[in-house]
């Protein structure tokens, strides 16, 4: 019995350690390369990035009581700003925009309620892209000025 037993076992593991060297003989398959896409961000993608740094700016100098400084042109591109998809470019947007500079103005020609002007230009924000777009929103309501 053990005259058969040895040679089995010897077998068997022979033809085990076998398999694992032919498995690891084959190369991996790869799947195939796909091409890599780099993110562009859109120019009113871009510009809703800017503003909402420099809101976070004014919302310091505000709540500091500093002087808020002058109105960023820069804002006023929200007219003319490429979207990533141009059909969200509509009167919607259009209407929201223009509450939304009208807020802003406001916070740098009326500086004694700078802080409702400025909740305000939040609170379009938000309109706006409660409709449109929703990704932003949590950090929308971080910019408002609390009593």
């Amino acid at each position: 019995m053990k005259k058969i037993l040895i040679p089995v076992l010897v077998f068997g593991l022979f033809s085990a350690c076998q398999k694992k060297e032919e498995q690891k003989a084959e190369p991996e398959k790869c799947p195939p390369k796909k091409k890599l896409e780099m993110y562009q961000m859109s120019e009113m993608a871009a510009l809703m990035e800017q503003m909402y740094v420099d809101n976070l700016r004014l919302k310091e100098r505000i709540q500091k009581g500093e002087d808020v400084g002058v109105f960023p042109e820069h804002f006023l591109k929200i007219n003319t700003a490429k979207f990533t998809d141009e059909t969200d470019n509509d009167l919607f947007f259009k209407v929201k925009a223009k509450e939304y500079i009208a807020a802003q103005q406001l916070i740098y020609s009326d500086t004694k309620n700078a802080k409702q002007h400025f909740n305000e230009g939040v609170d379009a924000c938000l309109a706006c892209h409660m409709e449109k777009c929703g990704g932003p929103i949590p950090r929308i309501k971080k910019l408002f000025i609390k009593d």
